[in-house]
């Protein structure tokens, strides 16, 4: 599933490959509740969608990063913060995110949950760019992997104008691609 620069992917392609996921995911789980985590606001459409493949009980949560900068001892420097997560001691966990690019913020995310003792924690990403990766982690699901360094924008994922999310097909090289979408779409 991997893609030179630039590219697309067609709605169902999309559909096609998140219901690959979901029955992989649910051979996985074997039946047993599944507590799913999704990351606010690029997850939400690919994580719908998967659940909705998965052949198991779920409970959905959501946690929106906040990125603030932090003086500390004079040096400024970037983190990132998470609200309260849910209660996971014991459970199943499935982290599901639109990108894993240099993987920071899932591999925090990851170890946070981990915090509470879950019985497995995975991770499903929509796209993986793994030539961007900055920390040891791999995703144990993915949709499409690409070494595109553009911007991808729709199924969930915005331009950097913040529209574009609500596309069925996913392309990246925002601009053009996104005038054409939103132009070639069908009423």
């Amino acid at each position: 599933m991997s893609r030179g620069k630039g590219g697309a992917y067609s709605a169902a392609r999309i559909a096609a490959r998140v219901a690959e996921l979901g029955k992989e995911v649910s051979r996985e789980c074997e039946g047993r509740r599944l507590d799913v985590v999704v990351t606010l606001d690029r997850g939400f459409i690919f994580a719908a969608d998967l659940m909705r493949q998965i052949d198991a009980p779920v409970v959905c949560h959501f946690v929106r990063e906040e990125v603030r900068d932090v003086q500390d001892s004079g040096n400024a420097r970037r983190e990132v913060f998470f609200g309260s997560g849910p209660e996971l001691k014991g459970r199943d966990v499935l982290v599901v995110d639109a990108v894993l690019e240099s993987g920071v913020t899932q591999e925090f995310l990851l170890r946070r949950l981990g915090e509470s003792g879950p019985r497995s924690i995975r991770l499903a990403v929509l796209l993986d760019k793994p030539r961007k990766r900055r920390v040891a982690l791999e995703p144990d699901y993915f949709g499409f992997r690409t070494a595109s360094n553009q911007v991808w924008v729709g199924y969930g994922l915005a331009a950097a104008n913040g529209t574009g999310r609500n596309l069925r097909q996913l392309s990246s090289g925002a601009n053009g691609s996104l005038r054409k979408s939103v132009k070639g779409r069908k009423k």
